[in-house]
């Protein structure tokens, strides 16, 4: 065996291969955007430090008061709105029972609450504790537990300050046996949205599912697609006497049927190996993957359509997926990421998919508690298919 001569025809080869990768432009393009979209997911995305800004918070005001004493809920409210207004930490917005906090954080208008306890000013004044309580959103722990942390915290800070004045003679509970109602007058308590413990693969398991189900199709089409154009066998089926719009809706129901038996897949592992509780409906669940698989496939086929061969068609999809993967709130919450990215990750359908999960899933939401993630993903379903047909034609004629 020559050596030199396999040198020289490895690179001539190579020197083709090169050459090829630099005549497909679409190729060359996506080869320098993946690494491009990489840094900039990871760099921009995650914050560079813990501390919150503009999370809203439910305020639920039950004080019935003391008598002729001024409220004491009044005067921690005026403190909770001036640091909120100084700090910028925080949005209130007022609510009218934990019922309804629970609700408004399903239905994402707020990320947690704060319940004032009925008793609050008489339990101050007669030398108790006064109860606040804070709700949480379970299905979003890392802001749950940023959340509790902060707010521990402005009340640690301002149940010292009431303590200097009752131990200064400045409030009726200096003259209370209950010492520890004098050092820490109030007592915070943590509540969530749902009853049961929760883990963080609570949070993660059903933005899986819907990246599972986003990675199922967009990879399996450029396969059923541009490889059978590459082989020949998709010319067979164009010149059969069969409709254009059948070979989309078969290669359509193939797909999603290997995206939802692989969502079922997730679904049973993250129930029997990881002790995930489904709160919601079971029927809503799997129609929540249909509309991801249907969301998907157009877009997919719209990519595919586009493509001159397999390769560049997977390595498009790669460039798409992994912004979907990173901005779409499926590891990391959407909340936490700067003002630009939680923008762009408006306009993805894998963040409808996840959220819709996660809600039904985590929190027990109805089908009125997401109507707005069901309106995007059947629109975008809808619009990507209307693309898909005239341009999968239009590919199959070139």
């Amino acid at each position: 065996m020559n050596i030199k001569s396999v040198i020289s025809n490895s690179l001539r080869i190579a020197w083709k291969d090169l050459i090829e990768l630099f005549r497909n432009r679409m190729g060359l393009v996506m080869l320098v955007l993946m690494p491009i979209f990489m840094m900039s997911m990871v760099g921009f995305i995650y914050p560079s430090d813990t501390s919150m800004s503009n999370v809203s918070v439910a305020l639920v005001n039950e004080d019935e008061g003391y008598g002729s004493y001024p409220s004491a809920s009044a005067t921690l409210i005026m403190a909770l709105e001036n640091i909120s207004n100084s700090t910028g930490m925080m949005t209130i917005t007022e609510a009218s029972s934990l019922d309804e906090v629970r609700e408004m954080i399903q239905k994402e208008e707020v990320e947690g609450g704060i319940v004032i306890a009925r008793n609050f000013t008489v339990s101050l004044m007669t030398g108790n504790q006064g109860t606040i309580t804070i709700v949480t959103d379970q299905s979003n722990p890392q802001m749950s537990t940023l959340l509790q942390i902060a707010l521990k915290e402005v009340f640690e800070q301002m149940g010292t300050w009431l303590a200097q004045q009752n131990v200064q003679g400045l409030s009726p509970a200096v003259n209370a046996s209950n010492s520890l109602a004098i050092v820490k007058p109030y007592s915070v308590q943590t509540e969530g949205a749902v009853p049961g413990h929760f883990s963080y693969f609570d949070f993660i398991a059903p933005g899986l599912m819907a990246m599972t189900v986003m990675m199922s199709v967009m990879t399996g089409l450029p396969a059923a697609i541009s490889h059978e154009r590459e082989v020949g066998t998709l010319d067979g089926m164009m010149v059969a006497p069969i409709n254009r719009l059948a070979i989309i809706v078969g290669k359509t129901l193939a797909q999603t049927a290997r995206g939802i038996l692989q969502g079922i897949i997730i679904l049973a592992l993250a129930v029997a190996l990881f002790g995930v509780t489904i709160h919601g409906n079971i029927l809503l669940i799997f129609a929540l993957l249909f509309l991801g698989v249907f969301s998907f496939v157009g877009l997919g086929v719209v990519v595919t359509s586009f493509a001159k061969d397999q390769e560049t068609a997977m390595m498009v999809m790669m460039t798409l997926m992994f912004p979907m993967m990173f901005l779409s709130g499926v590891f990391f919450p959407i909340q936490q990421m700067p003002w630009y990215m939680q923008g762009i990750s408006k306009f993805l359908p894998l963040t409808y998919v996840s959220t819709a999960l996660r809600k039904v899933m985590v929190l027990g939401a109805g089908v009125s508690m997401i109507t707005t993630e069901l309106a995007v993903l059947i629109g975008f379903g809808i619009v990507m298919t209307a693309i898909a047909v005239p341009v999968f034609r239009r590919a199959m004629t070139r």
